[in-house]
């Protein structure tokens, strides 16, 4: 009798224990590459080369649209309509154009302002030329249509014969009401369906990269041989969830740590204030709660889809084909879910929830409009079976197109998942 067969057998591994196995083991692996530094640090720069870009173009767009209407009047008509312009300032704003005496046309009776235009001279959106009891705007159609009755209303109170003065308007605030509450929560929905979005698109490629690298190096093919295909691809799901969860933590460090050095400087360069994004529905703790749920689960049934596709495809080219359609998809159904944000309740609505790549958005924006919570547990479960629906079906595939035709046959039964107990 031989020595190995007085060893006692192994037991086999469950399911559940084989995906942890493989989880374990490529989500260390991932973490302690270096790599995974630089994939930290990727996503940084184009933030800030984004928030830098679009604060000086937003600077540039500010000053190059001139606001300022040239005062080509008789001097006294000029005093009138500055005079009558500050008088209404306090209650208008910013509704009423700069008004700027021209200098070419101080003592020029015969100032022609068409031409002066035409001429490209000065910085003006337009010139304002005749009397306050016949004003005349020359400028290009868009202007003309901009200022025209912010000008016949400074002309009008110019007209006056004593300054204009306006009766002081009481007011009674309310706290909110159904209008602007809903209106509000739209904003922090469209938010939250971005930021889901983004990090679900940036962070779900990981899985097929590491499947591809893997089939390349026959790897996942020997833990086919050893262990069900189910338990790998769900291993490997949960193992770069883990990794997208550390990456997104330390995103959500660093913005954090610059929110607390400048936060008022970013809010003013960037137009963007956390702190003023209006209450969800549901509250803040739990609208939290729901969006690293289902962020999860985008991230699942993502995730579940590319392994499909690393199942049938063979080369790197082939990945790179066959995952651009559902990248577009992806797109697609992120603006089906957006689109619909507006339209509560409504047969597009639901099936934006009933569809399981879409249905994390979509629920996510409802938490942020609507206090029910009982839709969530419904919509989690569906989008549960949908990811073990796709892992099936990615095993199978794999199954087919790999193992029976990569050379790299089953092992017996009785061998299967030996030795993986002490990985």
């Amino acid at each position: 009798m031989s020595m190995s067969a007085d060893l006692p057998a192994r037991p086999r591994l469950s399911a559940l224990e084989a995906a942890w196995v493989i989880a374990r083991r490529d989500f260390l692996a991932v973490l302690m590459s270096r790599a995974f530094l630089f994939f930290l640090l990727g996503p940084l720069f184009p933030v800030i080369v984004g928030a830098l870009a679009g604060s000086i173009g937003g600077q540039v767009q500010r000053e190059a649209v001139s606001i300022e209407v040239g005062l080509a009047m008789a001097p006294a008509d000029n005093a009138a309509m500055l005079a009558a312009r500050a008088g209404l300032a306090p209650q208008l704003g910013g509704a009423l154009p700069l008004l700027v005496e021209v200098p070419e046309a101080r003592g020029n009776p015969g100032f022609d302002a068409r031409a002066f235009m035409e001429a490209r001279r000065g910085n003006y959106a337009a010139i304002l030329t005749g009397t306050p009891q016949a004003p005349r705007l020359v400028g290009t159609e868009s202007q003309i249509a901009r200022w025209q009755g912010p000008v016949g209303l400074i002309a009008g109170s110019a007209l006056a014969a004593a300054p204009t003065r306006f009766p002081p308007v009481a007011a009674e605030v309310v706290a909110t009401s159904a209008a602007a509450e809903r209106s509000t929560r739209i904003h922090t929905a469209q938010i939250a369906q971005m930021a889901l979005f983004l990090l679900t698109m940036l962070l779900a490629g990981m899985v097929l990269s590491n499947l591809v690298e893997e089939k390349a190096n026959k790897i996942i093919e020997i833990l086919a041989a050893a262990i069900p295909m189910d338990a790998v691809f769900m291993g490997k799901l949960l193992a770069m969830l883990a990794v997208s969860f550390v990456g997104i933590a330390v995103w959500a460090g660093i913005a954090g740590g610059l929110w607390a050095l400048g936060g008022a400087a970013i809010a003013k360069v960037t137009g963007f204030d956390p702190a003023a994004l209006p209450a969800p529905a549901v509250g803040w703790p739990l609208f939290i709660l729901l969006g690293i749920v289902y962020f999860a689960m985008a991230y699942l049934l993502l995730g579940a889809l590319f392994l499909t596709i690393g199942a049938m495809a063979t080369t790197v080219r082939e990945v790179q084909t066959l995952s651009m359609p559902v990248t577009m998809m992806q797109l697609m159904v992120f603006f089906l879910a957006a689109y619909t944000i507006k339209q509560p309740g409504s047969g597009l609505e639901l099936a934006a929830i009933a569809f399981p790549l879409s249905s994390p958005f979509a629920m996510l924006a409802r938490a942020a409009m609507e206090p029910a919570l009982w839709t969530h547990a419904l919509a989690l479960a569906w989008q549960g079976l949908a990811v073990v629906a796709l892992i099936k079906a990615g095993s199978l595939l794999f199954r087919k197109r790999v193992m029976k035709s990569g050379g790299a046959g089953r092992a017996p039964r009785g061998r299967r998942a030996k030795g993986w107990k002490a990985a």
